[in-house]
């Protein structure tokens, strides 16, 4: 979708966004028994932290790392675009997850000596909620607003068989 590094840049910023505030209220939520309206005001002050982390994550190491991993599972030239949003997503979480996870369990959660076992276990509570959350509800939000914010030129669109 991004043609270049400033597209790159909104694309990631709007994906940051969507997947860490969506994060951190589940977080919230778990971490307070249940969901409540609080929990989206309260999001908002962990999203100005989390954030930036994100961002810099997502944009300098696993955007990079997800596409090398997304082309040894799949040929872009020939491929279905659907295979080619789902070979680079799936890496793409299962590389943040425990990134985030980990930065998460440093700022918030005082493990103390149990820092390992409490990041694992934030690890395995967040992934789930993480892979459904992107592959069905973030993914398309985001390409959807992305694709308005720059759309294609007519005459620049080429399909899977033209390349």
């Amino acid at each position: 979708m991004p043609k270049n590094k400033f597209q790159e840049v909104i694309f990631t910023i709007i994906m940051v966004f969507f997947m860490v505030y969506a994060m951190i209220c589940y977080n919230i939520s778990l971490n307070i028994g249940g969901m409540s309206n609080t929990v989206f005001l309260s999001a908002f002050h962990e999203l100005v932290i989390m954030g930036p982390i994100a961002f810099i994550l997502d944009f300098f190491i696993v955007s990079k790392l997800a596409f090398m991993c997304a082309s040894r599972m799949v040929d872009f030239r020939s491929c279905h675009p659907f295979s080619k949003i789902l070979a680079i997503s799936v890496p793409s979480i299962a590389f943040m997850c425990p990134l985030m996870s980990f930065a998460a369990t440093l700022l918030f959660k005082n493990a103390g000596n149990q820092f390992v076992a409490v990041w694992l276990q934030t690890t395995a509570m967040n992934f789930p909620m993480a892979f459904f959350w992107q592959l069905i509800y973030a993914g398309p939000i985001v390409r959807f607003i992305f694709r308005h914010i720059f759309p294609e030129k007519e005459g620049a669109r080429q399909t899977a068989s033209e390349m």
